[in-house]
């Protein structure tokens, strides 16, 4: 049974032209095959390699850990049915297992290390045979690190197997390492693998960028990706963070830094700009579009990212990816077409997150936030004459980013529909069609939706990537990381505010406290990066979550979304509570399924658990 496993088909994804096909991202068992049968082919040696990718989660349709997923398990979704975390009932026999798919991944990833090197492959007839093996092995190592990544962001500290393959009488009594073990085994690793990858991928008999390698590691991602793990090491839940005192072995030993080290901060901004420097210098850039209107810039840039964008903006792209899944679960039933599941409700507090045009938050002194009245004008294609006001002038990313009452259908309409009606009798309400799908909340998720695309036919529908890392999320990490090492280091504003900027809200002026200007951080990653796979972790690194600006507890509010009988009926505009959530500090990690510690009586289960 030890040489024998499943490989995995492999086929090249060629974006734009190809439209959305298999890959490196999204493969199938093939045949059941010896692991000397695998390793002496080429085609066969590649699937192997497709295989340990396979395990990368979809930021737009996995509902477990990534983009998805997350934002259910934070503040960025109101569910039907309160999450896990929310309801409190999360544990270590009811918890989200991807621990035992992600050491699966990183087992995959040792026994093509160990075998890619077949003296017998006709991979080494290749004219280029030894320099794919080398190209390959960086990748495997890259890949078996990001696992460990994905883990240790989740779980805490985890056992370390290295190279090794274990076989069914090795012992498997072994302890977790510690944080600092994890981090630099990751950190070392994806150093020694950028060694081992390409610059970028081309075709050999031209030189030009392969589109069919896309998403394959090249060290760039290597570098973006360091850059994450050297800001998660340097933040607060993981820096010096006294809770942490009883996370222990068995034997006693303590698996997190109690004490706090200010110079990983500057490390996480060398890493930072290092991978922005690199990204620039391949031609990557925020990506913006002109308009002599600079709301609509702001707009047609926040939108077009995810559409074509990604061409200038993404960093690691997954070629494959559940968008169109996506699409319909944040879809009103104004939106033509029977596939309009209206799950993404966005809760008031996410939505109260956004700032007014002139960039001040809605409390703020000077923003021009009214919550009573109805606007006399449309703004076309984006709101009806006669909707509330509390959604006029706001910050050109809330139209982008947030369906609301009164706001133009995020798709192709019903025929003679204009608006989204989210009252009881209104076309998107819960009195009409089917109750089960409507706003919870009086909200829907608009980004990364696509306002040409028909839901009945799939006219309009534009294929496109999935980003896993892209620039502004770079910029945003180095301006973090320079705000906590140097502050008033110039660069803090000119990245931050090109983020702003693009956005469509004004730069920030110097002369900010650091306090002030971290405030100004985390708003911003907030809004810029929601749904993208960073708030659930933000809010958890920042050991926010029982503070204003990242409450994970208590009430949490909509519209009432069961009163009023049009759009300018008040009775609708009331906020209401739509769940009580439950928060513990245990949250703060997952726990292991309970099922791996019962295995491992050496491995002590997540603190609090």
């Amino acid at each position: 049974m030890r040489n024998t496993i499943y490989t995995a088909f492999f086929a090249a994804a060629l974006l734009l032209t190809a439209g959305c096909k298999k890959g490196f991202f999204d493969n199938a068992p093939k045949d059941l095959q010896t692991i000397e049968m695998v390793f002496q082919n080429k085609l066969e040696a590649e699937n192997w390699l497709s295989g340990v990718y396979n395990r990368l989660p979809d930021v737009w349709a996995d509902g477990n850990v990534t983009g998805r997923g997350l934002a259910e398990l934070s503040d960025e979704l109101e569910l039907k049915t309160p999450s896990i975390i929310g309801a409190g009932t999360i544990s270590s026999q009811s918890g989200i297992n991807v621990y035992t798919g992600y050491f699966q991944a990183i087992r995959l990833a040792n026994i093509f290390m160990a075998n890619i090197n077949n003296s017998k492959s006709n991979l080494l007839r290749e004219p280029n045979g030894e320099e794919l093996i080398r190209q390959y092995t960086g990748e495997a190592r890259f890949l078996r690190a990001y696992y460990y990544w994905m883990l240790i962001r989740l779980h805490g500290p985890v056992v370390l197997v290295g190279d090794k393959i274990a076989g069914v009488d090795d012992d498997f009594q072994l302890p977790r390492n510690t944080w600092a073990e994890c981090v630099k085994y990751i950190l070392d690793e994806m150093e020694a693998a950028k060694e081992l990858v390409p610059e970028k991928h081309v075709v050999p008999s031209s030189g030009a960028d392969d589109l069919s390698q896309t998403g394959r590691i090249t060290k760039l991602i290597v570098e973006a990706v360091k850059s994450q793990v050297l800001l998660f090491d340097a933040s607060p839940l993981f820096n010096g963070n006294p809770d942490f005192a009883e996370f222990k072995n068995t034997d006693g030993r303590v698996l997190m830094n109690l004490t706090a080290d200010p110079a990983k901060w500057t490390l996480a901004a060398e890493a930072a700009k290092t991978a922005i420097d690199h990204a620039l210098a391949n031609g990557r850039k925020l990506y913006a579009v002109t308009n002599a209107d600079p709301f609509l810039a702001a707009v047609n840039s926040c939108r077009g990212l995810f559409m074509t964008g990604w061409a200038d903006e993404g960093v690691w792209i997954r070629t494959n990816t559940g968008y169109a899944v996506w699409e319909e679960d944040a879809a009103p039933r104004a939106a033509n077409g029977t596939k309009t599941n209206a799950v993404l409700s966005v809760p008031q507090e996410m939505v109260d997150r956004y700032r007014m045009l002139n960039g001040r938050k809605i409390d703020e002194s000077g923003s021009g936030y009214v919550e009573t009245g109805f606007t006399n004008t449309a703004k076309a294609n984006f709101y009806v004459a006669g909707t509330s006001n509390m959604y006029i002038n706001r910050e050109p990313r809330f139209y982008v980013n947030i369906t609301f009452n009164g706001s133009t259908v995020p798709f192709v309409p019903k025929t003679g529909v204009t608006r989204v009606e989210f009252w009881p009798s209104g076309n998107s309400g819960n009195a009409s069609g089917t109750q089960s799908m409507f706003s919870q909340t009086g909200y829907l998720v608009r980004k990364n939706t696509n306002v040409s695309r028909n839901l009945q036919s799939n006219a309009g529908n534009v294929v496109r990537p999935a980003m896993y890392i892209r620039l502004a999320e770079l910029y945003l990490n180095y301006a973090e990381a320079l705000n906590e090492s140097q502050p008033g280091h110039p660069d803090i504003l000119t990245y931050l505010n090109a983020v702003r900027v693009r956005g469509g809200i004004p730069a920030l002026a110097a002369g900010l406290s650091q306090e002030a200007m971290r405030a100004a951080i985390q708003r911003e990653r907030c809004i810029e990066l929601a749904y993208e796979g960073h708030r659930f972790y933000d809010i958890r690194r920042w050991k926010i979550a029982t503070e204003p600006e990242g409450r994970q507890v208590g009430e949490f509010h909509g519209m009432n979304v069961f009163a009023g009988t049009s759009l300018g009926d008040v009775a609708y505009y009331e906020r209401v509570r739509t769940s009580t959530r439950v928060w513990n500090q245990r949250y703060y990690f997952l726990p292991l399924p309970q099922s791996e510690v019962q295995k491992n009586r050496q491995m002590v289960q997540t603190i609090g658990y």
